[in-house]
């Protein structure tokens, strides 16, 4: 006989491992993009953080948006997730605050992996972010980065459809153009600097392109996707089977 108990007196249902913090924003999120449940394999709860705007957090890097963060972050982890991520890399300015308020593991941004992937490629990285302007040396020290790293940074900000579609919020996104601009963004990233040995896309609107990307510059290429489906399988293990 097996005998289940509750896990919390908050939570009212059960089944998913990972919560995700996601932007107070208005735009399509396709499969792939992180903000699109279907892009998992298992099922995720979101929780909008309350007043976070991309321009707050991207050009502002408001440090007061710490607290709504705290709080979306616990009422996740009061509703039964078992790990909290962000859907944008930026989010990194808060990885700190939120992981000391809260009992489960967080792992905001996609640039946690920047150490994990030195270590394995011993390489540059190259990192595609949305905007290479608002990227700055806090977001990485946030996240554990050391700044001696060898990182070149390209963005999307100058990218037609990317901009409108996602930066300014225009409504509607053609994902055709944005796979092009991506590609064109890492084609050129690696001819200028042809001893990087990966790429990571900061961005979670970004995954849906990654295997466009990888086709065209024949690299291992790390983003949320990648970052949230490995902590996953350390949440929930599932015994394996075949032939001996």
């Amino acid at each position: 006989m097996t005998i289940y108990h509750i896990n919390r007196k908050t939570q009212a249902w059960y089944g998913e491992s990972i919560g995700i913090l996601i932007l107070d924003a208005a735009y399509p999120c396709i499969p792939g993009n992180i903000g699109n449940a279907g892009t998992f394999a298992f099922p995720v709860r979101y929780q909008k953080v309350a007043d976070a705007s991309i321009d707050r957090l991207l050009n502002q890097q408001d440090p007061s948006l710490a607290e709504p963060f705290i709080q979306a972050a616990r009422k996740l982890q009061d509703q039964g997730v078992r790990a909290v991520t962000g859907a944008c890399g930026f989010m990194a300015l808060f990885q700190q605050q939120v992981a000391e308020s809260v009992d489960i593991p967080v792992f905001l941004s996609s640039l946690l992996q920047i150490p994990f992937i030195h270590q394995i490629t011993k390489k540059k990285i190259g990192i595609i972010t949305a905007n290479a302007s608002c990227l700055r040396p806090g977001h990485f020290t946030s996240a554990g980065v050391s700044l001696d790293l060898p990182l070149v940074i390209a963005g999307m900000e100058d990218q037609p459809e990317f901009r409108d579609a996602v930066l300014m919020e225009k409504g509607s996104l053609d994902s055709d153009k944005i796979r092009n601009e991506v590609v064109e963004v890492a084609k050129e990233l690696v001819q200028n600097h042809p001893d990087i040995g990966s790429i990571l896309l900061e961005c979670s609107d970004l995954p849906p392109y990654a295997h466009a990307v990888q086709s065209a510059v024949k690299l291992p290429v790390f983003d949320f996707f990648t970052m949230i489906n490995y902590v996953h399988t350390t949440l929930v293990r599932s015994p394996f089977s075949g032939f001996m």
